[in-house]
């Protein structure tokens, strides 16, 4: 059965979607923009920022199913500009340990609300 997973530590959605579902199997979080807890669009940083904000945001969404980075099966990261991939990769990089997920990063035309960015996320919850 699904279930809708939210936290005050992650922006709220932007649309008519959640933060992330569950079936209590897997989780899928919605793709994270470097929006702040208050919903600011961090597009005046560098990659690097915008990158950590985004994952910053994914970690509170996975710690309110008690979950860490390290459950994480696979990450879609899109690009509005492919250039921008080295910076992103090695600050994405910090936060990955000796078992990291699978991970696809594509460009695509445009991010919502301007973004440079946005990232999503499965887990596991076993």
């Amino acid at each position: 059965m699904k279930r809708l997973i939210s936290t005050d530590d992650a922006p709220e959605a932007v649309g008519a979607y959640s933060q992330a579902t569950t079936d209590d199997s897997l989780l899928f979080t919605a793709g994270q923009l470097p929006l702040s807890t208050d919903g600011d669009l961090l597009v005046d940083e560098s990659v690097a920022a915008q990158t950590r904000q985004c994952i910053e945001n994914l970690e509170a969404i996975l710690a309110a199913e008690v979950l860490e980075l390290s459950d994480l099966l696979t990450v879609t990261i899109y690009l509005d500009d492919i250039d921008d991939f080295d910076e992103m990769y090695e600050t994405s990089a910090e936060f990955v340990d000796d078992e990291p997920p699978a991970r696809s990063a594509i460009e695509v035309g445009a991010v919502p609300k301007g973004g440079t960015l946005e990232i999503e996320t499965v887990a596991t919850l076993d």
